[in-house]
């Protein structure tokens, strides 16, 4: 139950900040999605140890029980459903910022100035847009065409051979897409190592660039519920929130919740 408890902790931490008034939660409910369907490599979870994977239900049934908007993805990825809640949410009049609570570089692209941010909780370290630039060498826009180059493990995408972190971050700070990069290394008015042979490499693998960067881009369209009525926080649910506690052992945690959906202050601060 370790992976439930501090996902429970940490949430709760979270909600004790002032700024935190609407909040959603994605999981990625099955493991594969519609990219499977278009790379063979793409991620399965094979690998993911058998008591991790356990806790993937109880984990979101723990996040419903804080009250808190769940989004369980099963054609898409959470990473898609977080991309289309930014999008839809920083669109509307009264949204000021919206903070993506995640280190995921793919999450990246979807930072809009500093109006949509990501958070890493851990190292409590903002990256706007211009920190984007800083950690990647490259705009948020340009984040999927870079994966596409580099590759990402993490997502089983394999990347173009020849092109590392520095030569692809050099190419599209310059030309911003892979399909904007001339097909020519003489044509390229920057400078990079190996250059001819990056660009022999690009043109022969072109086809496997584009599916990359198609599996790397985040979807904004997922058909789900991202309303500011959905989404705004009103306090654990008490009775969901205490049966959760007492089928999983929780005692020292059971009163740890400061506000409750029924309106009630809990004294513990």
């Amino acid at each position: 139950m370790g992976a439930v408890r501090g996902v429970v902790q940490s949430l709760l931490y979270l909600l004790r900040e002032e700024e935190v008034t609407h909040i959603g939660c994605a999981f990625d409910h099955v493991v594969e999605s519609f990219r499977n369907e278009m790379f063979a490599g793409y991620k399965t979870g094979e690998g993911t140890p058998e008591d991790l994977l356990t806790q993937f239900e109880l984990v979101e049934r723990a996040v419903d029980s804080l009250g808190i908007l769940v989004w369980p993805m099963i054609e898409f990825e959470a990473d898609d459903a977080l991309a289309t809640a930014a999008i839809t949410c920083i669109e509307l009049p009264e949204v000021e910022q919206v903070v993506i609570c995640s280190p995921d570089k793919d999450l990246a692209q979807m930072v809009r100035g500093d109006s949509v941010v990501c958070y890493d909780r851990r190292r409590e370290k903002v990256m706007d847009e211009a920190g984007v630039v800083e950690k990647f060498g490259v705009s948020p826009g340009s984040i999927p065409d870079l994966l596409a180059l580099t590759g990402d493990a993490a997502d089983g995408i394999p990347g173009v051979p020849k092109w590392g972190a520095k030569t692809s971050a050099q190419l599209l700070a310059r030309y911003g897409h892979i399909e904007d990069i001339p097909r020519e290394a003489a044509d390229w008015d920057v400078k990079v190592r190996g250059a001819a042979a990056a660009a022999d490499s690009l043109n022969a693998h072109s086809k496997e660039a584009r599916l990359y960067k198609d599996l790397a881009t985040l979807r904004t369209d997922v058909p789900m519920d991202a309303s500011l009525g959905a989404l705004e926080w009103r306090g654990a649910d008490r009775e969901k929130y205490q049966a959760l506690c007492d089928d999983l052992g929780f005692g020292r945690i059971a009163s740890l919740p400061h506000r409750w959906s029924d309106g009630a202050q809990s004294g513990v601060s």
